[in-house]
């Protein structure tokens, strides 16, 4: 349901983000930042760049499409892209982090995550064809939470065929394994990246959308904990284990999940004892000598979500909690606060409760089909792990009582549209 008016949750009529305002081509300032914040953050890591088959289009407009690992990715992008002007695209909670009159002096434009929206289509084509600038688009939506390749909508070859221009793929590794979205300690390892021209102009054109899309999604297949174990990326820092309980929170030894905990460079199981050290190299062993189960990270959240897929395609599946601390983001300025809801999830969607401004009860759902993913928070500002579910003029930002349960939900979510898509498709 994403059409429902939510004027009900305030006192006084709030304004909305103006979604439908074009974007600027980007000025000084963004020169300044350049120079002042991105290009030193890249040095730090030993940043380095290597191109191919760029040299046709790279000063003419172009869909640059990045993978997504962490804060480093916008940097290096617009190093990639650089002296072409860059403009992307961030969702509303950045606006409210650094402003909006700074983003918009940017070029950047603000959307809510996973929500259609003809404006964005709009904008980015006005990049392209009025300001003759590159767009860049971060197409996974999210930070990965694996350092392995995310959820690709259907609808990116449409927009690919849409626009009409030469389609290029920015690939990072080390960005992810330098800051994890579930461990916030930075630190010094080397990014690289790999720029290529994925699309002609003529191919967006007369290629089929489902080969473009799986040009897109074999270009972006990709694995930071394998790229740091073959290359011998060391991490040594001694924090390097913290939070990785929030991705791995079912133990594969004994079954139980929110039972995982982490600390330093260790991980262990609050059930059965079972514990792990996370190596400088980023793989798991057991600290008896014993069966890791699962050395590799990524094998181990896989497991995890067919665990997930088995509940919901079996029909078992269901999340709910009773105790959910709710704020909305109705514009780029301001959180507002609502009190204690509820959120439920099952295979036929999300649903949402909470009180509006009178006291009475407001819902909405997100049924399967509406929903193909989930953003979600680990311990969002501090303020705790958080999931954003948005209808087309709010943001509910959603914190858990419940421990270690945003990760499921996002690979849950994921699964529900799935199946939804193949029961839907006959």
């Amino acid at each position: 349901m994403q059409t429902q008016n939510t004027d009900c949750l305030y006192k006084r009529k709030v304004a909305r983000f103006d979604f439908a305002k074009k974007p600027r081509r980007p000025g000084w300032i963004m020169h300044l930042a350049k120079y002042a914040v991105s290009w030193p953050l890249l040095w730090m890591h030993n940043f380095e760049l290597e191109k191919e088959g760029m040299e046709d289009i790279e000063n003419k407009p172009y869909l640059l499409l990045v993978t997504h690992s962490s804060i480093l990715d916008l940097p290096a992008m617009l190093y990639a892209t650089h002296p072409m002007p860059a403009i992307n695209v961030m969702s509303l909670e950045g606006f409210n982090t650094y402003t909006e009159p700074l983003m918009r002096h940017l070029g950047v434009i603000g959307k809510r995550k996973y929500i259609n929206d003809i404006h964005l289509v709009k904008n980015i084509r006005c990049t392209l064809h009025e300001l003759e600038a590159v767009f860049a688009l971060f197409p996974e939506a999210r930070y990965s939470l694996d350092g392995c390749h995310s959820f690709l909508p259907e609808s990116l070859g449409k927009l690919v065929r849409l626009m009409g221009v030469p389609v290029a793929v920015l690939q990072l590794h080390g960005n992810f394994i330098h800051n994890p979205h579930w461990n916030k300690h930075g630190k010094k390892a080397l990014i690289v990246g790999r720029m290529f021209k994925l699309l002609t102009k003529e191919e967006t054109k007369s290629l089929p959308v489902d080969q473009i899309n799986a040009r897109i999604r074999e270009a972006f297949t990709y694995d930071d904990f394998a790229w740091q174990r073959d290359n011998r990326i060391r991490i040594d820092h001694k924090k390097r284990a913290d939070g990785l309980h929030c991705l791995l929170y079912k133990c594969p030894a004994c079954g139980k999940e929110h039972e995982m905990d982490s600390e330093g460079v260790h991980l262990w199981c609050r059930s059965c004892g079972k514990k792990w050290f996370m190596t400088e190299f980023g793989q798991l062993e057991d600290v008896n000598g014993g069966d890791a189960i699962y050395p590799h990270i990524p094998d181990w959240t896989a497991w995890e979500r067919a665990c997930v897929r088995e509940e919901v395609r079996g029909g078992t599946y269901r999340f709910e909690d009773n105790d959910v601390r709710i704020e909305t983001l109705p514009n780029a300025w301001r959180f507002f606060k609502h009190g204690k809801g509820r959120v439920v999830q099952t295979s036929e969607g999300t649903t949402v409760e909470c009180l509006d401004a009178k006291g009475e009860l407001f819902t909405f759902t997100r049924d399967a089909l509406n929903l193909d993913s989930m953003h979600i928070e680990y311990d969002y500002l501090g303020r705790g792990d958080c999931i954003d579910i948005s209808v087309s003029d709010n943001s509910f930002w959603c914190y858990l009582s419940k421990r270690d349960a945003i990760t499921k939900i996002a690979f849950a979510t994921e699964e529900i549209f799935k199946f939804a898509q193949e029961k839907n498709n006959g």
